[in-house]
């Protein structure tokens, strides 16, 4: 696995984009290719931001309150769901943020494919524009997940919301085979497997899920839309098919896919904990097999989505046991984090923030995870409230802010700006508590019989009148929570017009993205010829004419 395949320099005409608005949409520069996904994926946010208030408004109160009907309802949640996982968490951080760092930390020119890595952004607009057909021909109303045999009989559009996954996925292999190729065969001279800064880890299990995984999506959303176009019995009882069947190939993905969100998420933790706690990373070979351990891990543990499909008790037991040890490595990092920032000069920049938040939020996420990995308690919470809760708080406690503290992280040196901090710690503080209140009064109500999916709880409240409370506080979260996330993207767009001007290494990190200029050079500098350990921190001292951190020679 050391031996590594020299990259040949490649040639001026590729260095050299086209000039005008040509200039972005044909380059081959994976800086301006990240910095374009980073533009669509942050306005899918925003779309599933916008549904997921609207979602919260009709549950403030019992009884139709903004929306008259449960079938409307139904479509609101839908879209929500697949622009939220589909459009925004799986791409986030590898399409956007992975591709602009990833060969700057390698001191590569550019990823392995270059054209590849264009095809995927285009790839990835296209899917969009699907879901946004969908959207004006009235959206879909199967949930996410696309269930069968509901899904082969509704009158939505399903056909074209499942082409738009079809293409979403294509777009995420692409970028899992440029990530792996890349790392195999770009790193420099001296930076052997166990000199990779670890978020390089992170991307490279994401890489295997996504290649690995994402065809077994494709190919079941195909026979989806073929049986709903030419009648054939796959999934359809009706038919002659078995809908436990779509249910199997679903979770076979979406399961490994959850790590996908996940795993790049941790690796930004754990650059951003080393580098604020001045400290070296505490276990960094158990980091990094931990990576690779949920990668593999996640492929076994689909049946836990199914312990009420009917499968066999001893079957759901497997499933059960194999559910706590997929635990194991994501609790190996928390502890080495923690063991980080013992003792440490912890700093509390906006990146520090976040990834804080992510260590509270993504533990609760995990511990109740346990809960519904348990036989016994999860046939009592299935498909209620506490399974929302839980979702979000592995879903956005986890990967929304282990992007945002990627994106406060990354985002003097993909712009060369500063943001003002204290704005940005102000914006961490309120979608912390928004976040809170969101989704910590739905694992209490989901507890006591709450079910997820409805749009109309009044017969509930004759035995649970305080569910009316929660769901009032849930919904103030909310909106606290979603003005949170506006607030950073006003500290972040703000800074474009009036932030000073980024140094080269505003964090004092030692990877080798910060030693280049901010923003970085079109012909990325070549990797110094001694590539030492991107975590000790003792040769970086700060400059005060230069505003930033250097290197003490």
């Amino acid at each position: 696995m050391d031996m590594m395949v020299s990259s040949p320099t490649p040639p001026k005409s590729y260095l050299v984009d086209p000039p005008g608005l040509r200039s972005w949409l044909l380059t081959r520069d994976h800086k301006r290719i990240g910095l374009m996904f980073l533009a669509v994926i942050s306005a899918s946010l925003a779309l599933g931001a916008t549904f997921a208030l609207l979602i919260r408004t009709e549950l403030t109160f019992p009884g139709p309150t903004i929306v008259s009907t449960g079938h409307i309802y139904n479509r609101l949640f839908t879209l929500h769901g697949t622009i939220m996982i589909f459009l925004f968490i799986i791409p986030s951080m590898p399409a956007s943020l992975g591709n602009f760092v990833l060969p700057l930390m390698l001191g590569a020119k550019d990823v392995a494919f270059p054209r590849l890595n264009l095809a995927s952004l285009y790839l990835y607009v296209g899917g969009l524009i699907f879901f946004l057909l969908v959207l004006v021909l009235g959206g879909v109303d199967t949930g996410w997940t696309f269930y069968a045999p509901y899904s082969t009989s509704t009158a939505a559009p399903v056909v074209l919301a499942v082409v738009g996954v079809f293409i979403l996925g294509f777009s995420s292999i692409f970028t899992g085979i440029n990530f792996l190729v890349t790392i195999h065969t770009m790193r420099p001279p001296g930076m052997g497997w166990f000199r990779m800064p670890l978020f390089l880890w992170a991307l490279y299990g994401t890489a295997i899920i996504q290649v690995l995984a994402t065809p077994i999506l494709a190919i079941t959303l195909l026979l989806l839309a073929v049986e709903r176009t030419v009648g054939i019995g796959i999934f359809d009882p009706a038919l002659g098919g078995d809908p436990i069947l779509f249910q199997h190939f679903f979770w076979f993905y979406s399961h490994p896919a959850v790590y996908i969100m996940i795993l790049p998420a941790m690796g930004i933790v754990t650059e951003v904990i080393c580098v604020f706690s001045r400290k070296h990373i505490f276990g960094y070979k158990f980091i990094a097999y931990s990576s690779l351990a949920i990668a593999l891990i996640g492929f076994l543990v689909w049946g836990h989505h199914m312990f009420v499909s009917g499968q066999s008790p001893l079957v759901g037991m497997i499933f059960s046991a194999l559910t706590f040890a997929v635990a194991i490595p994501s609790a190996i990092k928390v502890f080495n984090w923690l063991a980080t920032m013992y003792k440490g000069s912890i700093g509390l920049a906006p990146p520090m923030c976040f990834s804080l938040m992510f260590i509270a939020l993504f533990g609760i996420g995990g511990l109740t995870g346990l809960f519904l990995g348990s036989l016994v308690t999860n046939v009592h919470v299935h498909d209620t409230a506490f399974v929302v809760a839980h979702f979000h708080y592995t879903m956005a406690g986890g990967a929304l802010m282990g992007f945002l503290a990627g994106l406060y992280y990354w985002w003097p040196k993909m712009t060369g700006r500063m943001y003002n901090l204290a704005q940005g710690q102000i914006s961490a503080v309120l979608i912390f508590v928004g976040f809170n209140f969101t989704y910590f009064p739905q694992f209490i109500v989901g507890s006591r019989g709450m079910p997820r999916r409805y749009f109309d709880y009044t017969r509930l409240l004759d035995t649970h009148p305080e569910f009316t409370f929660y769901q009032i506080l849930s919904t103030a979260g909310g909106f606290l929570f979603v003005g949170g996330l506006v607030m950073v993207a006003f500290v972040l767009l703000r800074s474009l017009f009036v932030g000073r001007k980024a140094p080269a290494n505003p964090w004092g990190a030692a990877t080798l993205e910060w030693q280049c200029s901010s923003p970085p050079p079109h012909e990325n500098p070549p990797a110094p010829a001694n590539v030492g350990d991107c975590y000790v921190f003792d040769d970086f001292c700060f400059d005060e004419s230069a505003q930033g951190y250097v290197k003490v020679p």
